[in-house]
């Protein structure tokens, strides 16, 4: 299972031998940890937890602190789980993932946390029509009526309405790994990727590829 936690740096494009503008997302991968190893035995299920981004000692509680220094590796901020299903980890406490596992042409998933937009109306959150715009119209942005009638005079549960908007771990598949910088720990994927610039973001190998 190949799989890596990248910071998001921004967008760039990349120009091919054929003069074909490509357009990617820059993803730098500092150092990621393995702290623990689970195996069916220990713990039920097979997965190792990775350590990354660089955190102060004196900005974590002293059981953090002792847990990666099990694995010989300075506090991160970060502390996530790669799932191994039924494989079994080959990775040891205190190995270091890198870049090298992806090269160009790999079809993989990237995981991440969207842009929070707040509070916002049906039209921007869920694509809705507006109604007219004449001066008789009163209904230019409303959602309409969203409730079931007389009976049960109430609105169902999952109906699409305002509300929170963004905020939530998005998955994209099947993007493309159109370039991977081993001495600078750049990975390139094609197109857009969900979250802001500084945001964490997991490269993994592709589920339905």
């Amino acid at each position: 299972m190949k799989s890596i936690f990248t910071t998001k740096v921004g967008m760039t494009q990349v120009i091919d031998e054929d003069g074909v503008i490509t357009p990617v997302t820059v993803l730098k991968a500092d150092e990621n940890v393995v702290v623990q190893v689970k195996t069916v035995e220990t713990d039920g299920y097979n997965a190792i937890q990775v350590g990354y981004m660089d955190k102060k000692e004196k900005n974590v509680t002293k059981p953090v602190r002792e847990h990666f220094k099990k694995a010989n590796a300075s506090t991160k901020r970060f502390l996530r789980e790669i799932n191994f299903g039924e494989e079994t980890p080959e990775l040891n406490l205190g190995d270091t993932i890198t870049v090298e596992q992806f090269e160009a042409g790999d079809i993989v998933d990237v995981v991440a946390t969207s842009k929070g937009k707040g509070t916002q109306g049906a039209i921007k959150r869920w694509n809705y029509g507006r109604g007219p715009a004449s001066h008789g119209s009163k209904s230019h942005r409303v959602a309409g009526a969203r409730a079931a009638g007389s009976d049960p005079a109430r609105v169902f549960k999952g109906r699409k309405g305002s509300g929170k908007m963004g905020n939530e771990r998005v998955t994209v598949q099947n993007i493309e790994v159109v370039k991977v910088s081993v001495e600078d720990n750049y990975i390139l994927v094609k197109g857009g990727v969900p979250g802001p610039k500084g945001g964490l973001v997991q490269i993994k190998q592709a589920i339905k590829a």
